[in-house]
């Protein structure tokens, strides 16, 4: 409870300080500490024989997550700031270490947590952990609790410590979903459905109380595969195949210590001072030095960026397009349909953009929107290359935009697929009326009041919905097998909103290529003829000035607390309902991915 009341108060007085940072100091006085702060910053300095630190419970997404300046200062107060660093960031700065010979190692720090990375994402920095460690730089990982997350990245090390007093978890993957249908019969709140697709399962919180034996059978499949993906990955370092790594979760679950090592998952078991005291010797530090030589990863990256660029006029576009697709312009951590579109036309006419790569990682949203942005990334594959790069999630909504690409690139675990539509219509007839609340209505038409909330909806109302709902899933059927180049009938079979692991869209023709977002960029490339002749330009611009400010004005990152139990499931719940404010289609259709999937 107390975390609780520590992110309401900070909420508040972060709201009341960014008033006062911007009437106190005026324009003037925000361009001054800009500039004050700027003028400080030397650069980097990587000291020879320096290990690079790489902090595993760092946040790696497609982009910074944009917020406002209030939203910043009550994370800082609430100390609930996450450390967030971008995909691109994370491989360009890996691939300058490969070859920088101020580099000697690689140090995988697990002992932090709170990262919420996507298992896709997790997959494209295993790969740039895989290549250094090919260069011949040798790779430790050092964690007091193994979870699955940080190990799927620290199996990669030649060396994987675990603390004699803490353990590994081995568990294997689980989604847990939340239903609300009995609180609102509960309350009178009147939820009806109308949806396409036996695996549409979106709707089902609303109205039922557990798993559909459709939805069971999707999610079990989808976890199947991931986890499957999961073993290989982990046991090609481990020198374990995946029979012996699902044994073990299946036997134990929680490994003590010396379990872990014995069975092969833990190299050495070593508290923290005695893996710095290797990580001397690596660096030629004397046992006196307090630490060995070090540079972290968040600041190794303006090292990395600080290399010759590209002054080529060839420009290939990378345009990421992550979190809800929403109605109108959207705001942060949204896709607005007509925010974005507009982008899409501005690189359509930009003769400099000679290929797009379009990164996709969303669950889907607005059925309008997703056209509006479908139909720009059609006429752009009309006249340059549009290669689609599909991150933790490019489902439902987030696949309509993909669709008309030329070349889909996945990673195995990617979420995708979802191929459904739905509408979801609310009443709260009952709960006005047991607290002495009515209605009446004089109306033109039969349907002049069908929107209304202080009733269900007639059968012949329901049936228009339906009508509506039949003409976008159809539309969604037509996009696809367009866009693939697949037979209608085949569309219709692997569509029904069925969610599938990128592997097996793969396999069923919704994907064309396993790899991620630099095998996507490469291949635009190549796609587009340009050689070696050509630089990114990333899309859309998404750090606002006031984002700068207070980050130069808060200094270093503030390390995420831990919330207690209570906070959690509230956080849970807050995000699950926070979907409900994204659901602005005029038409009140949505293609959508399951409702806040969260695999553990």
């Amino acid at each position: 409870m107390s975390q609780f009341m520590k992110y309401t108060f900070a909420s508040l007085i972060g709201n009341l300080l960014a008033a006062m940072l911007v009437l106190g100091l005026g324009t003037g006085g925000l361009i001054f500490l800009v500039v004050a702060a700027a003028s400080k910053d030397t650069g980097p300095q990587v000291k020879d024989e320096s290990v690079l630190v790489l902090d595993l419970g760092l946040n790696i997404s497609d982009t910074n997550p944009e917020s406002s300046t209030s939203e910043a200062i009550s994370q800082v107060l609430s100390g609930s700031d996450s450390k967030t660093i971008t995909l691109r960031s994370v491989l360009d700065s890996l691939e300058k270490a490969t070859t920088d010979d101020r580099i000697v190692g690689l140090y995988l720090d697990g002992s932090a947590r709170g990262a919420d990375t996507g298992l896709a994402n997790l997959k494209e920095v295993r790969s740039a952990l895989e290549k250094f460690r090919e260069s011949g730089k040798p790779i430790f990982a050092y964690d007091v609790n193994w979870g699955e997350r940080e190990y799927y990245l620290g199996s990669v090390a030649d060396t994987v410590f675990l603390n004699p007093l803490g353990a590994m978890e081995f568990n294997g993957l689980s989604s847990e979903i939340m239903f609300y249908a009995g609180a609102f019969q509960k309350y009178g709140i009147g939820i009806q459905v109308i949806r396409v697709g036996k695996y549409k399962s979106a709707v089902e919180p609303f109205i039922q109380t557990k798993l559909s034996p459709e939805n069971r059978e999707q999610m079990q499949q989808l976890l199947n595969d991931l986890w499957s993906e999961f073993l290989t990955i982990v046991g090609r370092h481990r020198d374990l195949d995946s029979k012996q790594l699902q044994a073990i979760a299946d036997s134990q679950g929680i490994l003590k210590p010396q379990s872990a090592q014995s069975r092969g998952l833990v190299d050495k078991l070593a508290y923290f001072d005695e893996v710095v005291q290797e990580l001397k010797q690596l660096t030629g530090n004397d046992e006196e030095d307090k630490t060995f030589n070090q540079i972290d990863l968040t600041t190794y990256v303006r090292v990395a960026a600080s290399g010759a660029e590209s002054r080529s006029k060839n420009q290939i576009a990378v345009v990421y397009a992550e979190g809800t697709i929403v109605d109108g312009e959207g705001g942060v951590r949204e896709i607005g349909g007509d925010r974005f579109s507009a982008l899409m036309r501005k690189l359509r006419e930009d003769d400099k953009i000679k290929a797009v790569v379009l990164r996709v990682n969303s669950p889907g949203g607005s059925a309008t929107a997703s056209e509006v942005i479908g139909r720009e990334v059609e006429l752009i594959s009309h006249r340059k290359p549009v290669i689609v790069s599909m991150g933790d999630y490019a489902a439902s909504g987030g696949y309509w935009i993909s669709a008309y690409g030329d070349r889909i690139f996945a990673e195995p675990n990617t979420i995708t697929g979802s191929i459904g539509v739905y509408g979801i219509l609310t009443n709260i007839q009952e709960l006005a009326n047991n607290n002495g609340i009515t209605w009446d209505v004089v109306k033109t038409g039969r349907y002049a009041d069908m929107q209304t909330i202080a009733r269900p909806k007639t059968n012949a109302e329901l049936q228009l919905y339906q009508n509506s709902v039949d003409r976008v899933y159809q539309l969604f059927l037509d996009k696809v097998a367009e866009g693939r180049n697949l037979p209608q009938q085949k569309v219709a079979e692997i569509a029904q909103g069925r969610v599938w692991s990128g592997l097996a869209a793969k396999n069923i023709g919704l994907v064309d290529e396993i790899g991620g977002l630099e095998a996507a960029i490469a291949f635009a490339a190549e796609k587009a003829e340009l050689g070696e002749n050509w630089r990114l330009q990333e899309y859309p611009k998404t750090r606002s000035l006031e984002q700068r400010i207070i980050r130069k004005l808060v200094g270093a990152n503030v390390d995420a607390a831990q919330p207690d139990l209570l906070t959690r499931e509230f956080q849970k719940l807050q995000a699950e309902l926070a979907i409900l404010t994204t659901l602005n289609d005029p038409l009140g259709v949505y293609a959508r991915l399951p409702f806040h999937l969260l695999i553990d």
